[in-house]
């Protein structure tokens, strides 16, 4: 059943945790209802109840981007419940199982980690762009916007898990590519760099990443938060960059910044 609500909604892969739900708290404060798309089923999703909490819509759907039938379903769940997706939000992705030299990354890991980081993204972004570009030729005060997060990996090279960078790489190219197709439709796309952040994705290196911290690693120098790349994304969607489309923001404490 279709929401007669007006608030603006944005769809968030992998919003249940991690750097997700960080984007997903700042979306859900700045006044957005969300559909949450997670591996998980909704009864093992706790962080649902804090997001519900603050007053917006939450719809949970239960989904692996990197299955083709997954995205028709996934698709069609969330505009059977809203009216229209005015954000897209491409932020799932996985780190391989084993960290493995690239002389010895198997072919099931490259392609485990490809089809969920990078064609996931891919074909669920290509159903979305449709899905705006029809709501803007029907509704021309309709506003819209895809914002990938991606890493600071398509440039800083981690030969422990290549398929990673290699990923990574791609939603760079993604980005540009639909900032070009979505341009007709005055919808601007962006790409979102994290760096280290604190998430159960990066516990199993939290020491590498401590010594290195204390070891002045970063500019600003401390493991990034959820919340610091949520606030990003909440700016970016309240349209504060509106003349900045296909361009990419860093928020990485200043690890990429080239130092002599």
């Amino acid at each position: 059943m279709k929401t007669a609500d007006t608030a603006p909604v944005a769809l968030i892969s992998g919003g249940s945790r991690g750097i997700g739900y960080g984007i997903a708290t700042a979306l859900a404060r700045d006044g957005f209802d969300l559909a949450i798309i997670g591996r998980r089923a909704e009864a093992e999703v706790d962080s649902l109840a804090a997001l519900r909490e603050l007053g917006r819509q939450v719809l949970y759907c239960s989904a692996d981007i990197s299955q083709t039938a997954d995205l028709a379903a996934v698709t069609k769940q969330v505009l059977d419940h809203f009216p229209r997706v005015n954000l897209l939000v491409n932020n799932a992705g996985i780190a391989p199982r084993i960290r493995a030299d690239i002389l010895e990354t198997s072919e099931q890991s490259y392609r485990e980690v490809m089809d969920t980081n990078l064609a996931g993204p891919f074909f669920l972004t290509q159903r979305l762009a449709n899905h705006m570009a029809q709501m803007k030729s029907e509704q021309p005060d309709y506003s819209a916007m895809i914002i990938t997060i991606s890493s600071v990996s398509p440039t800083m090279a981690s030969i422990e898990r290549p398929e990673y960078c290699i990923s990574k790489a791609g939603l760079a190219m993604l980005t540009k590519l639909y900032a070009c197709r979505m341009a007709a439709f005055d919808i601007p796309v962006y790409e979102v760099r994290p760096g280290i952040i604190k998430t159960d994705m990066t516990a199993g290196v939290q020491e590498k990443y401590d010594r290195l911290f204390a070891e002045d690693f970063a500019l600003t120098n401390r493991w990034g938060q959820p919340d610091d790349v949520g606030r990003l994304v909440a700016a970016l969607a309240r349209g504060d960059f509106g003349y900045s489309t296909g361009q990419v923001f860093m928020v990485d404490g200043g690890l990429s910044v080239e130092r002599l």
